[in-house]
């Protein structure tokens, strides 16, 4: 009869010994998870830009409108003809609108009656073009249609010519490789000082990519630049 009584006893005991194994055995590898270390890996390099976009005004003032159509005309293919002369293809080439305003039919225009001359016709070009060699040597070479009397301007003052970087696809997973490696770096240094050791990545974050010149007197470099952040476990 005692034996009986004793079996489920055992059996109850054993149970609650193999219970609390388990919780303590979780508790333990969660107290284990809890100890990681997050940290930032950077990468970032210069590239050239392979993209340049000239967006080109010409103006040119008359009181005679069918004159002025004429000069607009001619100093449109001037400006044609000097880019072909430096090597631009057609397709490199696009002509806008001409649009030619009357000074007086403009009624916010107070002082229009004295203005010396009534019309005012505006070209627009656009350069575009992946030799950027190319590019900057015929911005040089511009000066020579002031000879022709051709006052060559670009749309945006404060940046004539918009140098671009299109083959970020290209080089991002090599960035993020990299971003990852130097945040695993960064990590073993901290694992070091806390006599631990870094183990797999918990979480991973990547940043956003960011392509700026690389200063303002050289807008045709590009840097390109990436941080991810990263959680890595930390080990005994």
């Amino acid at each position: 009869m005692k034996n009986k009584n004793l079996l489920p006893a055992l059996i109850i005991a054993f149970a609650l010994a193999l219970a609390g194994y388990f919780i303590g055995n979780t508790y333990l590898k969660g107290r284990s998870f809890d100890r990681f270390v997050s940290v930032k890996g950077l990468s970032e390099r210069e590239v050239p830009a392979d993209l340049a976009v000239w967006p080109i005004n010409i103006m040119l003032t008359g009181n005679d409108l069918a004159e002025l159509q004429r000069k607009i005309a001619d100093q449109n293919q001037e400006v044609y003809n000097f880019f072909t002369a430096q090597g631009f293809e057609a397709a490199e080439i696009t002509q806008g609108t001409v649009n030619i305003s009357d000074a007086r039919a403009n009624i916010y225009n107070s002082n229009a009656q004295y203005a010396a001359f009534r019309y005012v016709a505006k070209s627009e070009f656009t350069v575009r073009t992946s030799n950027i060699p190319k590019l900057q040597k015929a911005l040089g070479a511009s000066l020579e249609l002031l000879s022709k009397g051709i006052l060559l301007g670009s749309k945006n003052e404060w940046q004539p010519v918009e140098y671009i970087f299109t083959g970020l696809n290209e080089i991002k997973p090599e960035m993020v490789e990299e971003a990852t490696r130097n945040a695993r770096e960064v990590a073993e240094k901290f694992a070091r000082d806390s006599e631990a050791r870094v183990g797999a990545i918990r979480t991973a974050r990547q940043g956003l990519f960011s392509v700026a010149d690389r200063d303002a007197n050289t807008p045709q470099v590009k840097r390109v630049r990436v941080v991810s952040t990263l959680e890595f476990q930390l080990l005994e």
